[in-house]
């Protein structure tokens, strides 16, 4: 790129984000007085801005393609997971009861078949890999939205709440697991341009990868961040912690990616492997927990992703019956689903209904699954087309919508 170019192009690229970022504040600054997740204000901005060709004002059209906008949102959701990953325990996450680990599986299978059942019938000429990822995209469990919603009734100690949360954590970790098998299986497909096909070898060696390199980046990332941390608590500059730790993440996103997995699966492992323990050092000389650092650069850079995300819906694709049906269609799915797994709890005297209620949400996992499969591409053409993707964001927000009103109900009828 010329000089001249790169030079016109800043400017240009801090207004955009001036643009977003105070969208995405007014956005979700409104659905906080709603009772709502902000993250759904962010995303509902972004399809008002998005759309207002349809009001003959085109000037924003070109976001929707910007690279620089790529690039930043897609570091946006590589922090978002990975501070997902920190805030998991991974002890709790390994010790979590039977009635969590058999919820959280069932959370799992089941979206799949019926998203891939639902995607099969509705979409006939797309193809398995477009149905699979569609599958995917059910799979996930936004665990900050019912968490809120727990902590705002009260109930966020009950026998229900911890099924819950725990059940939620442990499917994000499954469903990233399954994301990084699709992602290989589409890139797999693409090596073999014009079939579309994947043998069983490769399928095997695919997910033996996906869970060995999950298995090698908490194993050996537990091992490496103790001796960098110590090491690095040596340094007397400043901001020493924040810098090791998104250094940390970027590298081990790296690695997943040329792993030929999703960026975002590295992420969250190299935050699930951070522990307070590691960076006491730090800490005991007044800086603050990782959480806390992260908590200013994922305010001002995740809210990119949302407001792309819904920059890419084209409400003129809900003209047509076929894709509000099929919107509708997998937005039941999506719910139903969700109930089913609800009948994997093993204790008694606990409202399965509440459980069912509580992993509806896909939130902001759900919408980084949709993201991907709108930019990975196949035979020219990306894994879930524009239509495709609109329904998948308009599933997002009504599962996450109708989640709060839901989740008091069951607790006061309980």
């Amino acid at each position: 790129m010329p000089h001249t170019d790169l030079i016109q192009l800043v400017p240009q690229t801090m207004l955009v984000l001036v643009l977003i970022i105070v969208a995405a504040k007014f956005g979700g600054e409104i659905m906080v007085r709603l009772g709502q997740p902000p993250v759904l204000g962010e995303l509902v901005m972004g399809v008002l801005l998005g759309n207002l060709n349809l009001f003959g004002i085109t000037i924003l059209d070109p976001l929707k393609s910007s690279e620089p906008l790529a690039v930043l949102a897609e570091i946006g959701a590589i922090l978002l997971l990975f501070e997902v990953g920190v805030e998991s325990d991974l002890r709790q996450l390994l010790a979590v009861g039977w009635s969590s680990l058999v919820v959280a599986a069932l959370g799992v299978i089941v979206p799949m078949i019926l998203g891939y059942a639902v995607s099969l019938w509705l979409l006939p000429d797309a193809s398995w890999l477009s149905h699979l990822f569609v599958a995917g995209t059910l799979t996930a469990t936004s665990v900050g939205i019912t968490a809120r919603v727990l902590k705002d009734l009260g109930k966020s100690q009950t026998k229900e709440a911890r099924i819950i949360l725990g059940a939620a954590v442990v499917d994000d970790v499954i469903g990233l697991v399954v994301l990084a098998v699709i992602t290989g299986l589409v890139t797999a497909a693409s090596a073999h341009a014009g079939t579309g096909s994947v043998n069983p070898q490769t399928v095997l060696w695919i997910v033996a990868k996906a869970c060995g390199f999950l298995a090698l980046a908490v194993i050996i990332g537990r091992f490496w961040s103790q001796r960098t941390f110590l090491y690095a608590a040596r340094l007397k500059t400043t901001g020493g912690l924040l810098t090791l730790c998104i250094c940390f993440c970027f590298v081990v996103a790296s690695l997943a990616a040329w792993a030929g997995l999703a960026p975002i699966v590295g992420a969250f492992a190299a935050g699930v492997v951070l522990e307070e323990v590691h960076y006491k050092p730090f800490v005991e000389r007044g800086e603050r927990k990782i959480g806390e650092l992260l908590f200013p650069l994922t305010t001002l850079v995740v809210p990119v992703f949302f407001v792309l995300m819904g920059l890419r819906v084209d409400l003129r694709s809900f003209a047509s019956p076929a894709v509000l049906g099929f919107a509708a269609l997998i937005t039941v799915a999506a719910v139903a689903s969700k109930q089913i797994c609800a009948l994997g709890v093993l204790e008694r005297g606990v409202s399965r209904l509440a459980i069912g209620i509580g992993m509806i949400p896909r939130g902001e996992v759900g919408l980084i699954f949709a993201g991907l499969g709108s930019t990975l591409m196949l035979e020219g053409r990306p894994i879930l087309s524009q239509t495709t993707f609109s329904a998948l964001v308009l599933m997002v927000m009504l599962t996450t919508f109708v989640t709060p009103p839901l989740l008091k109900a069951a607790f006061r009828n309980d």
